[in-house]
């Protein structure tokens, strides 16, 4: 009955979602999407995910937004590309503005053919393109730009209006400009913005005259340099600045404008990318595009108080008068509409529920054997899990993931650890698709499936902590974990197999090295899980045991954060949890937790830290050969030294280029920060993250290290990013410490620090 309860609880949740539905308004609105055109199985323009206009078109591994053959230039071409999905932009109820980060990878290639129009021109190229917002339109799904412009308006305006452009012929863009035009000031106007040049990325507010702009001609990495450009487009609605970072190989251009989005466009807009070809030529591609937005919505209104009943004055010589209530004709209708749709879910959950008991009792009456079904006590314990797990795990026997593992044979062994084994099996889906009711024709699913040791006084408390937190998680960087089986046979756990396996196995392997980018991705999906656990989901999670063991890695090098057996949840706001027994693994587990057993955020902090340090070194925290190593005071001792970079694996120095480097000493003094003594000093994940995707300006390793202990005082993150051990703060305004190791000047940056 156990699975019968847990329906008839998601049917009356259901119900209680339903009935509260006409009065909930959702907080707040997201749009995230991601594309990257050189991985992708489908022509996105043709699957309805984006939309291709004029001459746009998907060539692997690119969408080219203009006419790009091999044999002939292509003059005069045009083309356009948007998300299909319309984009809330700001709110006319509150007023509120969406924030939004749009980041993408793009090439502009100039033509090799000849062309004599275009030698009247000053430029050799042309004409340019730009990442737009604009209307959106229901018409057809898409953008209401003008369909008349020449290639100096980059497919944005009409050539008639791209001074000032209006209602549903309005943008607002980052424009990558090669062509000399004369609004642009750059040729014969007479620019008055500065920023003069042939090359320049802009920012267009209704008009192709742009509000700022940088020039990038100087330099030979600028807009038609061989190599692939990265855009970062951000818009802060506190501060309604729009900023625009462009690397082209080792130069960085920077641009920004104030935009009040609320009086240049509508409320729901389109983005998405146009570019032009005049007389001169060039191709234009796009290799991968990401965009995340978050508009905060009105929260629903409070109901108003029920006025107070008015005294009703009745004689004593006269009978009260009768109070009838007779329903409306709205009244009636609106108590049908909402009745009818209940009574009908109510029959359906019903019907599922004696369904699901009558399958049960079949079940049981032939299925089970006395192995699984004849401790009375161990099927209540089993049920009580049951009814705490999140819909999408499953319960299974035990006979069947022992078919599914060969009887957990040896050769289906992945790897042992103090909890027990883990295995690798083949399972087939549980939905049947026959009329016998078997699952012929059915696609077997690849599992890990984690076996509890019995000898472990500890198993069943472990066993039960991961099925019930990580039955509710939902994040692309953990473990999913997919179904359980409490036996007296055992106690196991069912997951998805990650395909790469466990991240230990590739750091230290000689046989393939991971490269720096997969390093760098990997840190970053192990902090964005980490910011989950901490911050984003409904309640707390302290993971407890982060190590590279406990860190998969899929097919495309994503991160996924698993085992959860030492995992606790609690309050967001809640102070640390007390613990009798200490669990973790040598060389990660904080010192402040062995010596207080209180488990925090801050114990994962700690963890994280002597991760990056790892990753980047490609050594363990700690060696049985060396008793006296420990990588945490290696580094600690480089950086002291002023050569923290000579911690950096020596096989990845060589190709990891100079952004490569510096994206390495970022991570290490980031791990030095996360995995100092005391808690209070260290940051928070989003403080940490912060840290680690900042481009402002080179990170130092200047550290103020104490003379007994070497704990790291401050770390200075450049002219306008900083960081505080301290005071454990992220901000732009330089670093600020309470630690009195150091001194500061009057920039907020640490001076007179050895390093």
């Amino acid at each position: 009955m156990a699975a019968s309860s847990s329906l008839a609880s998601i049917c009356c949740c259901f119900l209680t979602g339903l009935l509260l539905l006409c009065m909930h308004v959702p907080s707040s609105s997201s749009v995230s999407f991601s594309y990257n055109f050189s991985d992708i199985p489908s022509d996105p323009c043709r699957d309805a995910s984006i939309v291709c206009h004029d001459d746009a078109s998907f060539v692997p591994p690119a969408i080219e937004l203009t006419k790009n053959t091999q044999t002939s230039p292509t003059s005069y071409s045009k083309g356009r590309v948007w998300h299909a999905q319309p984009v809330p932009l700001w709110d006319a109820a509150t007023g509120e503005v969406a924030s939004f980060t749009a980041a993408f990878s793009f090439n502009i290639t100039p033509t090799n053919f000849p062309i004599p129009a275009c030698k009247n021109w000053l430029s050799t190229t042309g004409d340019g393109m730009a990442f737009f917002l604009a209307p959106y339109s229901s018409r057809g799904g898409g953008v209401v730009l003008a369909n008349a412009s020449s290639g100096g308006d980059l497919d944005l305006f009409n050539t008639s209006s791209h001074f000032n452009a209006t209602g549903d012929g309005r943008a607002v863009a980052v424009e990558f400009d090669t062509f000399i035009n004369v609004w642009d000031g750059d040729g014969d106007g007479g620019d008055q913005d500065g920023g003069g040049g042939e090359q320049h990325v802009g920012i267009d507010v209704n008009s192709i005259k742009s509000a700022a702009k940088t020039d990038v001609t100087p330099s030979e990495m600028n807009l038609t340099a061989p190599v692939a450009k990265v855009a970062v487009v951000r818009y802060n609605n506190a501060t309604r600045l729009l900023a625009v970072d462009l690397r082209i190989g080792d130069a960085v251009y920077r641009v920004n404008a104030t935009v009040d989005f609320k009086k240049s466009l509508p409320g729901t807009v389109a983005v998405g990318f146009s570019a032009a070809t005049g007389d001169c030529v060039e191709a234009h591609q796009i290799l991968s595009w990401s965009f995340n937005s978050t508009l905060a919505l009105p929260a629903p209104p409070a109901p108003a108080p029920a006025p107070a009943p008015q005294p009703l004055l009745v004689s004593s010589s006269s009978p009260a008068p009768a109070i009838k209530w007779e329903p409306s004709t709205k009244e009636l209708l609106l108590l049908i509409k909402v009745l009818v749709p209940v009574a009908s879910v109510l029959l359906v959950c019903a019907a599922a529920v004696g369904l699901l008991w009558l399958m049960r009792r079949k079940r049981t009456g032939n299925d089970v054997d006395s192995s699984e079904c004849d401790d009375e006590q161990r099927r209540g314990e089993a049920d009580d899990l049951e009814r705490g797990v999140a819909t999408g795990p499953r319960r299974y026997l035990y006979r069947e993931l022992a078919a599914a593992t060969g009887d957990f044979a040896e050769e289906n062994l992945l790897g042992r650890g103090g909890f027990g084994s883990v295995y690798q099996g083949r399972l087939l889906p549980i939905v049947p698709t026959s009329s016998d009711g078997g699952s012929h024709g059915q696609q077997e699913q690849r599992v890990a499936i984690k076996k509890f040791s019995p000898e472990s006084s500890q198993s069943r408390k472990e066993f039960e902590a991961e099925v019930r937190i990580i039955s509710r998680l939902r994040h692309r960087n953990l473990v999913q974990l997919l179904g359980w089986c409490d036996s007296r046979r055992g106690l196991l756990l069912v997951y998805e197999l990650v395909r790469e396996g466990s991240l230990d196995k590739h750091i230290h392997s000689t046989e393939r090295i991971l490269t720096w980018p997969e390093r760098y991705k990997i840190i970053q999906g192990l902090g964005s899980a980490l910011h989950y656990l901490h911050r984003d989901w409904d309640q707390r999670v302290v993971h407890g045991d982060v190590k590279p063991s406990n860190i998969m890695l899929d097919s495309s090098y994503n991160t996924k954060l698993g085992d959860f057996g030492l995992a606790r949840i609690g309050d967001h706001g809640a102070g640390p949890q007390t613990t009798d027994l200490v669990k973790g693994t040598m060389g990660y587990i904080d010192p402040e937790f062995v010596n207080t057993h209180r488990r925090s955020t801050e114990s994962d902090i700690y963890s994280f830290g002597i991760v990056l340090l790892e990753i980047v070194s490609g050594r363990p925290p700690v060696t049985r050969l060396d008793p006296s190593f420990t990588l945490l005071g290696w580094v600690e001792s480089l950086c002291r030294q002023g050569a923290i970079l000579d911690a950096a694996d020596a096989r990845l120095r060589g190709d990891a280029g100079a952004d490569g480097e510096r994206q390495m000493e970022r991570a290490l003094v980031v791990g030095l920060w996360c995995a100092q003594r005391h808690p209070a000093e260290r940051p928070s994940i989003a403080e940490a993250l912060q840290a680690l995707q900042s481009e402002d300006g080179k990170l130092s390793s200047a550290l103020s290290l104490q003379i007994v202990g070497y704990r790291t005082a401050a770390v200075s993150m450049g002219d306008s990013g900083g960081v505080s051990a301290g005071s454990s703060s992220f901000s732009s305004g330089g670093v600020r410490s309470s630690a009195n190791t150091g001194t500061t000047d009057s920039s907020g940056s640490f001076a007179n620090l050895p390093g």
